[in-house]
C-alpha cells in the first residue's frame, strides 16, 4: 500500500483497492505517505552527519521508493543497513532487491519479538552494537497493539544500543482533527495489520529516556525542512508525529 502511494512497482491490486478506499474518506493520504518518506530521507541524511554509519530498519516492509540503504550509501558506500519484516512477500522482494549487496541485508523476523531480532546472527554479520546504530521505526509504532507491549518492544531495542546512537519515529495520530482516525482504523481491519493511533503524549513515551533533537516532536513536513523548500500549508494534514532523538 506505501509502495503504491509512493508511486512504486511492488505492489498489488488488493493494495491499491485498499488505498483508493482510504482516499474516499481521507484524500490526504497519498501527500501523508510522501511526507513521510521525505521525512525518512531528512532523518537519515541527519544522522550520516552525525557519525552514523550503520541502521536497523524496523518493520521495513520492501525497501522501496527512496529506501535507507540507497539513502546512506550514496553519502557513504560502506554504510550499513539491516531491514527487518516478518511479511512474506516483503522479505521475498526485498531480497531480490538487495541481491548482490554486502553492506544490506533483509531479516525475516517479528520486530515485536525484539529478544530473536537482537539474537539473530545476521544482526552481528552486519551491524556492530558496540557503535552508534540509526535505529528507524518509521510508520511502524501504530501498527504495535497495546497487547503486543509496545512500550517494553521499544525499550528493548533502545537498550541494545550504545550511548550517541539515534532513533527515529513516525507514528499515526488522531490528535489532529483532520485525520478522520476511526474510519482509517477501521478500513484497515480489512487487512492483516490493525493499527492503533496514539496521542502525543503516548508517542513520546516510545522514546524513553532518549534525547529528542530539535525542533523536537512534531509533524513530519515540520521536522527540519530542508532549507529552500516549501512547507505545505497545513502540517496538521501530515496526520503523523515525528521525531528522533539521541541516546545519551
Amino acid at each position: 500500500m506505501y509502495d503504491y502511494l509512493l508511486g512504486g512497482n511492488h505492489n498489488f491490486e488488493v493494495d491499491r483497492e485498499i488505498v483508493e478506499r482510504i482516499m474516499e474518506f481521507q484524500p490526504e493520504v497519498k501527500r501523508i505517505a510522501i511526507l513521510n518518506r521525505s521525512f525518512l530521507r531528512r532523518a537519515v541524511l541527519f544522522m550520516l552527519n552525525n557519525g552514523i554509519r550503520q541502521f536497523l530498519d524496523l518493520g521495513s516492509g520492501i525497501p522501496t521508493v527512496g529506501n535507507v540503504h540507497e539513502i546512506a550509501q550514496a553519502v557513504d558506500p560502506s554504510s550499513r543497513v539491516l531491514y527487518v519484516d516478518n511479511e512474506y512477500v516483503a522479505v521475498a522482494h526485498s531480497q531480490l532487491i538487495l541481491e548482490g549487496n554486502e553492506n544490506a541485508a533483509m531479516l525475516h523476523a517479528d520486530v515485536t519479538l525484539p529478544g530473536l531480532v537482537l539474537q539473530d546472527p545476521l544482526i552481528n554479520e552486519l551491524l556492530d552494537l558496540d557503535q552508534p546504530v540509526g535505529l528507524l521505526a518509521v510508520t511502524l509504532g501504530h501498527y504495535i497493539l497495546d497487547d503486543q507491549d509496545p512500550l517494553g518492544m521499544f525499550a528493548a531495542y533502545r537498550d541494545a544500543v550504545p550511548s550517541g546512537s539515534l532513533l527515529a519515529i513516525t507514528h499515526l495520530t488522531d490528535d489532529l482533527e483532520a485525520i478522520k482516525g476511526e474510519q482509517l482504523r477501521q478500513q484497515m481491519t480489512r487487512t492483516q495489520n490493525n493499527i492503533r493511533l496514539r496521542s502525543r503524549s503516548e508517542v513520546l513515551e516510545l522514546f524513553g529516556d532518549f534525547e529528542l533533537v530539535e525542533p523536537g516532536l512534531t509533524t513530519t513536513s515540520a521536522w527540519r525542512p530542508e532549507r529552500g523548500g516549501q512547507l505545505p500549508d497545513d502540517a496538521a494534514l501530515d496526520a503523523l508525529y515525528a521525531g528522533v532523538a539521541r541516546k545519551p
